[in-house]
């Protein structure tokens, strides 16, 4: 559900101040290119080499739970830097320079960053006491209604609850903790009466109550009402129908979230940014998003003409970006396209380009496409806000992780 965030540091200092959670939203169109402060190091284990002080956990977890979509088995040092940075109650914040030094009250943690955490873990396997332990502290900082905010302690988003069901589920974790989550996602669907947004999600409830529809919060409130991770597989639903009817459950509020989806992307082939003096620029990130979420709703169909955008016409978004590269080749895997040849680039080489070479690579080449065939691997399958009142709450400034976020 990016790649995500921009100025994580505004969105945390809102938090602070305003007693309000920051939001997470699925990538925007800001190009993920931002070098690094020159008083941050990147850490030889990290994927990227933009600053990671918002979003070093995020791209480093989507980075490895791309690898492991397309059986890439990671460098050791990746996965160590990535289990350094969980703290002793379980959380992850969006990065910690120093992991020897234990986390205080002062650490700021990150709901996104802890379930992208889990998913990446659990698909590589041998992290059970890790994933547990984020797994029970996420349960434990659930908001009263049962979802989630990007900080503990604000106002359930859909964002941020989307990507902790997609843990949750990812964990093996079912019952009454994903019910009523999904409870709160399916509260934040846009009704089908409303002429401009029906059958959207709204990233929360205006001061009114009223929702508005936003397109970032839907790509990420699809998969969550589904149930699904950050890399799910084409969906087996019939893909006929794509209009609004009154939701019941979570999984009815999906469709209509993909029917809205469809509906956009429909209008110019791309979603459109939503920061202030961006709107007729597209949004590469939340594009790749809505690919994924309208195929893991089964409406792949709908989802071939944004991907053929994407594949001519990110690469100069991407470039560099070990989330963006994720991002797109979660899009490429729940269409059913091949990554290694996706435009005519090959998504996985330019994702492992990013930080330290996978322990097995062999088969990232174009050479393999048939053996991926055959087997099966490629034939199916948030960024923190302020200040944008646009139907999203308390908005969003922060995107794909945004301007130092992505690398």
């Amino acid at each position: 559900m990016t790649v995500r965030r921009s100025t994580a540091a505004l969105a945390a200092a809102t938090a602070v101040l305003c007693t309000a959670a920051a939001p997470a939203a699925f990538a925007d169109d800001a190009s993920p290119s931002a070098s690094a402060s020159p008083s941050v190091v990147i850490p030889s284990g990290l994927y990227g080499k933009t600053d990671p002080t918002y979003d070093g956990v995020w791209r480093q977890s989507l980075a490895l739970l791309a690898q492991d979509t397309v059986k890439v088995a990671p460098a050791a040092k990746a996965v160590d830097w990535l289990t350094a940075q969980q703290c002793a109650n379980g959380g992850f914040a969006s990065f910690r320079a120093d992991a020897s030094k234990a986390c205080d009250a002062k650490t700021m943690f990150d709901t996104n960053a802890t379930s992208a955490a889990v998913q990446a873990l659990v698909a590589l396997g041998g992290h059970d006491d890790t994933v547990k332990k984020s797994t029970d502290w996420l349960k434990s900082v659930a908001g009263k209604d049962g979802g989630w905010s990007y900080v503990p302690g604000g106002p359930s988003d859909a964002n941020s609850t989307a990507v902790v069901v997609g843990a949750l589920a990812a964990a093996g974790e079912k019952g009454d903790v994903v019910d009523k989550a999904q409870g709160v996602l399916l509260s934040l669907s846009v009704p089908c009466d409303d002429a401009s947004g029906a059958g959207a999600f709204a990233y929360q409830p205006d001061k009114s109550g009223k929702l508005f529809a936003n397109a970032k919060a839907t790509t990420g409130a699809v998969l969550g009402s589904l149930g699904e991770q950050l890399n799910p597989s084409k969906g087996d639903k019939d893909p006929q129908g794509t209009g609004c009817e009154k939701a019941t459950d979570p999984a009815g509020a999906a469709h209509n979230g993909s029917a809205y989806l469809a509906g956009q992307l429909s209008k110019a082939g791309y979603l459109k940014s939503t920061l202030p003096g961006s709107t007729d620029k597209p949004d590469y990130g939340n594009t790749a998003d809505a690919v994924t979420a309208l195929a893991a709703d089964g409406l792949s169909g709908q989802a071939q003409a944004p991907l053929a955008w994407l594949e001519k016409n990110s690469a100069a978004w991407a470039k560099g970006s070990p989330a963006a590269y994720a991002q797109l080749i979660f899009a490429a895997h729940a269409t059913g396209t091949d990554p290694k040849d996706f435009g005519g680039a090959n998504l996985v080489e330019q994702l492992n380009a990013t930080g330290p070479a996978p322990q097995t690579a062999a088969d990232t080449s174009s050479a393999s496409k048939k053996d991926d065939k055959d087997s099966g691997g490629f034939s199916v399958w948030w960024i923190v806000g302020i200040g944008l009142v646009a139907g999203v709450g308390i908005g969003f400034l922060m995107s794909a992780r945004g301007r130092k976020n992505q690398g």
